[in-house]
């Protein structure tokens, strides 16, 4: 008896380890493109990691730090969330007209996603940059990043 309880307790344990996937890789597709690393810190955080081009006029850098909220109202294979997030983003433009200049601010984060019961994700969210912005001789405040790739569908590979 001790020994089937102890192999029940070995699958269940390596049952939830295997589905448990705390990394995920992929991209953002917007008004640009990112290429984007989730790391889960537990069940209700994560650390989003992403580099892109906003506008496909700029490269630009951003870390947030996400609470996930779980929505279990569904009785489907998978899971739906939704997240809220702060951090820090970076970035320079070339856009044509503004001259080049640069960009550094506070990145938050707003969004939902569904997770499939194999290891694929599916997100929609915005992710806003804004602060000083500085080159071409002058220094202003960047709010380009409300709307340049802010807004973007998400695919991520969970593994």
């Amino acid at each position: 008896m001790k020994k089937l309880l102890v192999l029940v307790a070995l699958i269940a344990i390596s049952a939830v380890a295997v589905n448990a996937q705390k990394r995920a890789i992929g991209a953002r597709l917007g008004y640009g493109a990112d290429f984007s690393y989730q790391h889960n810190m537990g069940e209700k955080n994560m650390l989003e990691l992403e580099v892109g081009l906003p506008a496909f006029s700029g490269i630009e850098a951003a870390a947030t730090y996400d609470w996930l909220f779980p929505i279990s109202s569904w009785k489907e294979a998978g899971s739906w969330n939704w997240y809220a997030g702060v951090g820090a983003g970076a970035g320079y433009s070339w856009l044509w007209g503004w001259g080049n200049y640069g960009y550094v601010g506070v990145a938050g984060r707003l969004g939902i996603e569904y997770n499939f019961d194999f290891p694929l994700s599916l997100s929609l969210d915005w992710r806003p940059i804004f602060g000083p912005r500085f080159g071409s001789g002058n220094i202003g405040f960047y709010d380009g990043g409300l709307y340049y790739g802010a807004i973007a569908w998400g695919i991520r590979y969970r593994f």
